[in-house]
C-alpha cells in the first residue's frame, strides 16, 4: 500500500473513531439556541426547498441550486437566509464538538450530520449525490 493511501485510510479510522466516541445528541445551551435559529429559519426556506431553488449538498450544507427559478426581487433575502443556515449548522456543528470537549471533531461531526440532513429531506427536495443533483 502507497503512503498516500495509507494516510487516507488512516484519516478516515481516526475520523470514525473522534465520531463514534462523540455524543452528537448533545443538548446544551448552546446547541438548543442554534437549534431554535435553524428551526426559525425553516418555515422561510420551506418554499424554497420545495421548489427547488435550494438544496442539499452533500456536505451538511445548503446551496442555491437554481437561482433563476427565484424571482429577482427575492434573490437578495434569499442568499441571506442560505448563509445564514449554514453558518448555523456550521455553529451547530462547533457547539456539538465543544460540549463533548474536542472542538477539533467540528468536521468529522459535519460528516455525521450530512448524510442525516440528506434522509431528513422531504420528498420532492433535490439533494446532490455522486451522480450529481437528484431529486428525492
Amino acid at each position: 500500500m502507497n503512503l498516500r493511501k495509507y494516510l487516507v485510510l488512516f484519516a478516515l479510522v481516526v475520523s470514525f473513531n473522534a465520531c463514534a466516541m462523540a455524543d452528537i445528541e448533545v443538548n446544551t445551551p448552546g446547541v438548543k439556541a442554534v437549534e431554535a435559529r435553524i428551526q426559525a429559519r425553516h418555515a422561510q426556506l420551506l418554499p424554497y426547498y420545495s421548489s427547488g431553488a435550494v438544496g442539499l449538498n452533500m456536505d451538511g450544507t445548503i446551496v442555491l441550486r437554481d437561482i433563476a427559478s427565484v424571482p429577482l426581487a427575492a434573490r437578495k433575502h434569499l442568499n441571506a437566509l442560505v448563509n445564514a443556515e449554514n453558518l448555523d449548522r456550521d455553529a451547530l456543528y462547533a457547539e456539538i464538538a465543544n460540549a463533548n470537549a474536542h472542538p477539533e471533531w467540528q468536521s468529522e461531526i459535519r460528516n455525521a450530520f450530512a448524510p442525516r440532513w440528506i434522509a431528513h429531506a422531504q420528498r420532492g427536495w433535490w439533494v446532490m449525490s455522486d451522480n450529481g443533483w437528484i431529486q428525492k
